[in-house]
Formats: structure tokens, sequence, C-alpha cells
């Protein structure tokens, strides 16, 4: 059951303790964009418009880089917004993380350690938003980084099966320090689906690490993952070395809104 694989998660929390004292209920502060430093040969055909790349040298303007990535006007929007909201720019005493898991993870330790980040929490609480800001962080201190739409990395894993290049393509993506995969769960996978995530996440164990946001519960997993053999697999070998940060409160976007209407506002 997913449950057993809950479990998981505190042995994982142990081990982030490890590292950092303090991250007993390790907690955290969303926007939705990309990085990706590093190259080779992997397929990039395969990888869709969810994907942004850019170097150290692009954090400049990354609305350009999108735009010559072909990405949607949404999505350069997104990328230019993460580039201003930086970890400099967070406000750790007025988001749900504990100020021990913040300065843990803005230290990038956990990518020296290959550990990973997983953040799961409502929509509009800060998921995104730390992932991306890390991301640009670790460009920053010179980690290869690449973010994904959990959706996008489903379909360019489907097309790496359809043509026999699926094992190429997922060691291709390791060659980043640091895979982010954000919003899983979005929407729900089948078996075949499953399997290519399992598959991904378990290349990746101990080797790289991968930062993750989803919705839902871990024990709610299985509501996206079908087969519940397969949701126990990947949450054992994502959690194992894992900093888990649960987020909380009311969404920043409808704290915003209701600015915007004439009431008060806060934004992490």
């Amino acid at each position: 059951m997913v449950e057993q694989a809950v479990e998981q998660r505190d042995r994982g929390r142990v081990l982030g303790q490890e590292a950092a004292p303090g991250l007993e209920r390790p907690v955290g502060g969303d926007a939705q964009a990309a990085s990706f430093v590093g190259g080779g040969d992997e397929p990039e055909e395969q990888l869709g418009a969810g994907v942004v790349e850019w170097s150290e040298s692009d954090l400049v303007d990354q609305n350009e880089v999108g735009a010559q990535d072909g990405l949607d006007d949404s999505a350069d929007a997104v990328v230019g917004e993460a580039a201003v909201e930086g970890l400099d720019e967070f406000r750790v005493a007025e988001s749900s993380i504990l100020r021990a898991t913040f300065d843990y993870l803005a230290s990038l330790e956990w990518i020296r350690a290959r550990e990973n980040l997983v953040l799961v929490g409502p929509a509009g609480t800060g998921k995104s938003h730390t992932l991306i800001a890390l991301g640009h962080a670790a460009v920053e201190a010179g980690f290869r980084v690449r973010y994904f739409a959990a959706a996008s990395l489903a379909e360019a894993l489907y097309r790496g099966l359809a043509d026999n290049s699926v094992g190429r393509l997922i060691e291709g993506l390791l060659r980043a320090d640091l895979v982010i995969v954000d919003d899983l769960g979005f929407a729900p996978l089948d078996d075949t689906g499953a399997q290519l995530l399992f598959r991904f996440v378990a290349a990746a164990y101990e080797r790289r690490s991968l930062g993750v946001a989803s919705h839902w519960p871990f024990e709610s997993w299985g509501r996206f993952l079908p087969e519940h053999t397969t949701a126990v697999a990947l949450l054992d070998r994502l959690l194992h070395h894992a900093v888990t940060v649960v987020t909380s409160g009311d969404s920043y976007r409808m704290k915003e809104a209701r600015t915007r209407a004439g009431g008060p506002s806060t934004k992490p």
C-alpha cells in the first residue's frame, strides 16, 4: 500500500535532519517555470514546450530565452517572474517554511549530497516558487538544472518509448545535477506513464537530485498512479534520501487577488 511508502518519508526526514538539524517538520514555501544548464547529445527533439533551458549568463533575460525555445507567452511571463522572485526575495517569516529548513535548502547541500526535495501542499502555497528559486540559485552556483512540468516530462518519456530511445533520453536528462518536476499529479497517468515515471525516478536514485512538487499528500498518490505497487516503489526511492516539505495556508494568488480588490495580502 501507499501508506508503506509514507513510512519511508519519515526515514527520509531523518536523513535530512542529520544533514541539517531542525528539519523535523520541513515545510516550504509556487511559480511555474524552468531552468537547465548543460547539454550533451541527448535527443532534445523529444522535449516539449514545458521545458526551458538557460545558462547562468542567460539569467539576465529569461523571456528572450523562452521565446527562442518556442515557449508560449504565458510560460515566458512566468520565467521572467521566477527570475525576479529568487531566494533573496523569499519572505520566510510570511511563509509556512521553517527557517532551519529554508537555510538548509538555500545552502544547496542537499544537491551536493544527491538528496531529493519533495514539496506537497495545496495550490498557491509556494511549492513552485520554492523549486524555481532554488533552481536559479543552483544555476548561479554552477550546477546543471533542468525543469519540467510533470505533463511535459510524461510526454517526452512517451515519445522516447515510441521510438525506443527512452533509456537514452533518461540518461541525457540525468546529466543535470538537479531535475525539477513540477505539478506532479495534476493529471493522472495510465499504467504505461506510471511505469515510465518510475523508471525515471529509479534511474535518478542516489545519482542525481530531484525536486518534485505535488498538490497531493503522499498517502493519496495512488489517485494519479493507477497501480499501488508502482506508487509504493516510486515513493520508496523518491523519499529515501529526501527533504520533505509540506506547504499550508491560503493561496498566495488568492491573497493577491484580494489585495487588488482592496484587501490585505502577504507574499513569500
